[in-house]
């Protein structure tokens, strides 16, 4: 982590549907190759703020910016340098594993020989190179998590958003997964990450936890359990979880 080189900021955003703040003025920045949690309750705002941060959605008020581009003006190019999975991994079912990373890797803009490249070395990496020809929808979870992240990183990123990428998968798988993440950040690509396992949070550098859509707390896992007298995070969650007063609504 580069404490010198901010990845992500954000000042006093705002994101209102009609009369419904969904993000209430929030403040706050991740480092170049910091593992970030961003945590919530369904309903705390927390799936909105990360379109936005994903150049998907247009906030209502405050600034900011990803990998250097504002998230006011600048949506394009934030989607040019970063990475995005989600729980349903966002690959094909119908199309072998070699077509999933060539077809991304043409999204992405990379060129036939990178594509190439590329594919051999994501293969041979992940393990996977007797199972190319597979179709996606017939290979075990874990690889299909596992190639989704990689594909997520095709482009050489400098920022990765996991969103939620560990629903529904085995510990064991879920543990393998994370060294993925680890690898990442230690070449220097920023990882933010939401997830609702709290043994997960412990991974982080440090964590927000968004109320109703502020954000209550924020700090490394050993300092959030210290203020909050937890012994884990899975307490300082529910604690905070329980200061809530509005009901899940659909923008998270």
């Amino acid at each position: 982590m580069d404490k010198d080189i901010k990845s992500i900021e954000v000042r006093d955003l705002v994101k209102r549907f009609g009369d419904f703040t969904a993000v209430n003025d929030i403040s706050f920045h991740v480092f170049k190759g910091e593992i970030f949690g961003f945590l919530g309750a369904n309903g705390a705002g927390k799936t909105t703020a990360m379109r936005i941060l994903c150049g998907l959605s247009h906030p209502t008020s405050g600034e900011g910016s990803v990998a250097g581009f504002s998230i006011v003006n600048e949506q394009e190019k934030i989607k040019k340098h970063i990475g995005y999975m989600s729980q349903k991994f966002s690959l094909y079912p119908d199309l072998k594993v070699w077509e999933n990373i060539e077809l991304f890797g043409g999204i992405y803009g990379l060129s036939d020989r990178q594509i190439a490249e590329k594919t051999e070395s994501m293969l041979k990496t992940l393990d996977m190179e007797k199972a190319k020809n597979m179709y996606v929808s017939d290979i075990p979870l874990g690889w299909k998590q596992k190639l989704a992240f990689s594909i997520a990183m095709v482009h050489d990123p400098e920022i990765v958003f996991l969103d939620e990428p560990t629903g529904g998968v085995d510990p064991v798988t879920r543990r393998s997964f994370w060294e993925l993440i680890y690898k990442a950040a230690s070449t220097g690509v920023t990882v933010f990450v939401t997830t609702h396992y709290m043994d997960e949070a412990e991974f982080c550098g440090r964590v927000s936890i968004m109320v109703d859509g502020k954000i209550r707390a924020l700090d490394t896992p050993e300092g959030l359990k210290r203020t909050f007298g937890e012994k884990d995070m899975d307490g300082v969650f529910h604690r905070l979880a329980r200061e809530a007063t509005r009901n899940a609504e659909i923008c998270g």
